[in-house]
């Protein structure tokens, strides 16, 4: 029997996952409140616009503009407008004031986070973000929690469901990228603007998120290098597949070795990369989301979901709804986040790892020695080299796909501009990383 008083919830937002957990509350109140032993209440809605069509039924009584007054009257807020401002305000509003956040905001979490935990620290609230990495996969609580105790070394991330969508679709059908992301849009998997999603600004702030919770350490969004999809053609893919590859969108954040100091630091990075068609990433389809997770006592780990979508992501907003309301009834101060291993934030020269570099030629007799020999000169050891021909009377030239062994970023970098400052290439096509073996 519940004896303890109602919780009072405050939603702020009422879009696609905002409705839904609304709706969700409302419909299984009563049975989240005996999984927590207290009354589970939504005082209200806050929302820019009344009369706005939603997703889902919520009754007009809750619904309110009055964000501020509904906050301050709350146990718990459940932030889910999204963007910068005013939400920043709102959460260090709910914080102060003494209650529990929720919250899916990626964007906020990755630009303000180090604020936002420190005043729930201070104050003893805590703060909650399940559902801002991976939608309904729990890869969050696993990390914060579950591996606390453990040495996360690498975490290789398929976080984006729009970009999957896309180079999935590429990969199986051999489309190119303008049809399918146009096809994306009017699907609903991409926005009308997708720069977030093909750019990788949206993985890029969810790669801070995962690299500061696995490795202790602040990583600030600035410091993520970030690359997107937009310069990934079909021949990119099909080369790729040909080779036993695919082509993944990858938050990769691991731990690295300083090669100036030796001392360990980390890194991370959102770039395409290819992926063994043997790794468990590579059966990852459609806009669904996956985090590969490697620990040296755990081993390999893989969180495989939906990633996104309004009823998928209030049920990871939901569990956490339940865990600040059970953190109410029992007691005691929220728990701090563990950022203070202060491990350095290495920039992406310092990456080791493997590449496939494709070069358009001229079809001549030494070229393939001389450009043999700029690799060997700026440390990148070659593995493999795949040459298709295409004559032509005037000018023949060839396609050459160098696979190399694991060399530093920064090695490759001067390797692709030395070659492309040499007379008998005539074009670097593109260069991917190997990641995953």
């Amino acid at each position: 029997m519940i004896e303890y008083r109602n919780l009072r919830i405050a939603l702020l937002g009422a879009g696609s996952v905002g409705a839904q957990v609304a709706s969700l509350l409302l419909e299984h109140g009563e049975e989240l409140s005996e999984r927590v032993g207290a009354g589970l209440e939504l005082v209200g809605v806050a929302v820019r616009d009344l009369d706005a069509p939603r997703s889902a039924d919520i009754p007009a009584e809750l619904l309110t503009t009055d964000a501020r007054s509904l906050i301050l009257g709350a146990d718990i807020v459940v932030e889910l407008m999204g963007g910068l401002a005013p939400a920043r305000e709102y959460l260090e509003l709910a914080l102060t004031s003494g209650a529990d956040v929720v919250t899916a905001n990626k964007a906020l979490l990755a630009t303000h986070g180090p604020e936002l935990f420190e005043i729930a620290e201070q104050v003893g609230a805590q703060l909650y973000y399940e559902a801002a990495v991976g939608g309904a996969i729990p890869i969050i609580r696993p990390l914060r929690d579950s591996l606390a105790g453990d040495r996360v070394r690498r975490i290789l991330g398929i976080v984006n469901g729009t970009t999957n969508y896309i180079l999935d679709r590429m990969d199986r059908e051999g489309a190119d990228l303008d049809e399918v992301l146009a096809d994306a849009q009017a699907l609903g998997y991409a926005e009308a603007d997708p720069t977030a999603d093909v750019e990788g600004f949206d993985a890029a702030q969810k790669a801070a998120i995962l690299a500061s919770l696995a490795f202790h350490t602040t990583v600030p969004l600035e410091a993520v290098h970030r690359e997107g999809i937009m310069s990934v053609s079909a021949s990119d893919v099909a080369s790729a597949r040909a080779a036993g590859f695919v082509v993944k969108l990858l938050a990769v954040c691991e731990r690295v070795i300083d090669p100036e100091t030796g001392a360990e630091g980390v890194s991370a990075r959102v770039h395409p990369a290819l992926v063994p068609n043997d790794h468990p990433l590579a059966a990852v389809h459609g806009a669904n989301n996956a985090v590969f997770l490697e620990a040296e006592a755990a081993g390999s780990l893989m969180f495989y979901g939906a990633g996104a979508g309004g009823i998928q992501t209030a049920s990871a907003v939901l569990g956490d709804v339940v865990s600040a309301a059970r953190r109410h009834v029992i007691g005691g101060p929220g728990v701090a986040e563990s950022t203070h291993a202060n491990l350095p934030v290495l920039p992406i020269s310092t990456v080791r790892t493997r590449y496939r570099v494709t070069l358009q030629v001229l079809d001549q007799p030494g070229v393939l020695a001389a450009i043999a020999t700029l690799f060997a000169e700026h440390g990148v050891s070659v593995e493999a080299v795949q040459q298709d021909a295409r004559p032509d009377a005037a000018a023949p030239t060839a396609t050459l796909v160098i696979g190399t062994h694991e060399a530093t970023e920064q090695a490759l970098a001067a390797t692709v501009a030395a070659l492309s400052a040499t007379s008998s290439v005539s074009e670097v096509s593109s260069v991917l990383r190997v990641e995953g073996l």
